[in-house]
């Protein structure tokens, strides 16, 4: 009799073991299942978006997909009118730019340490100015006068040329930096790349350079 209960009871607490796992399992899978109640960013933003559409087979399938996502064809008259608002626009940012303009300014002429140092360049007459049309002259020279002496002081000319403008850009870039240290001395421009800045403006015609000159030549800054 007590094998018999044994056995039974044996029997019970498996059965009981048995009923309680699924429980338990249910409780260790559980958290993970919660985390995943949700589609993660991804596939939500995917299912959104809808199916991803095949690549086009032939060229004009390809060529007819983008005049679909081009838009509404606009006619000759509007694109006539749209070229002429987008040229003004240009014009107009081009002409505050060349007056000064802070706003419509490149990176490297904003700032009132720039616009002194254009100033200092602007009111001198430089040598670095006439490096572009001497130099050119001198190589029309050289390919309009087939002559072995003409050739022979060519190069010579040009050499000289050279070390006058390195010799001018290097003044003009010290004394840009000179009287910049005495206008701004708590400002951090300076050194070589102000200076670079004044050689490069001064070697430029006066009608080219960019914003316009805002002094005359000989007038004190």
């Amino acid at each position: 009799m007590n094998l018999l209960g044994r056995k039974k009871s044996t029997s019970e607490n498996g059965a009981a073991d048995e009923s309680s796992s699924p429980a338990g399992e249910t409780d260790i899978t559980s958290p993970a299942q919660a985390g995943k109640g949700r589609p993660t960013p991804k596939r939500d933003a995917g299912k959104r978006r809808g199916p991803v559409a095949p690549a086009p087979l032939t060229s004009a399938e390809a060529r007819q997909r983008r005049k679909s996502l081009r838009g509404p064809k606009l006619s000759r008259a509007e694109r006539k009118v749209e070229n002429a608002e987008r040229r003004a626009r240009m014009s107009d940012s081009r002409e505050k730019m060349m007056a000064g303009d802070e706003a419509y300014l490149l990176p490297r002429d904003k700032g009132p340490v720039r616009a002194f140092a254009r100033d200092i360049v602007d009111s001198r007459r430089n040598v670095l100015g006439l490096f572009m049309p001497l130099a050119l002259f001198l190589i029309f020279t050289m390919f309009a006068v087939p002559s072995v002496q003409v050739q022979m002081w060519m190069t010579p000319a040009m050499l000289v040329l050279m070390i006058v403008m390195i010799v001018d850009g290097v003044f003009v870039g010290r004394l840009v930096n000179k009287r910049v240290s005495e206008r701004f001395p708590t400002s951090d421009e300076g050194g070589f790349k102000l200076g670079w800045y004044a050689a490069s403006r001064a070697s430029q015609l006066r009608k080219m350079r960019a914003p316009r000159p805002r002094v005359n030549r000989g007038e004190p800054v």
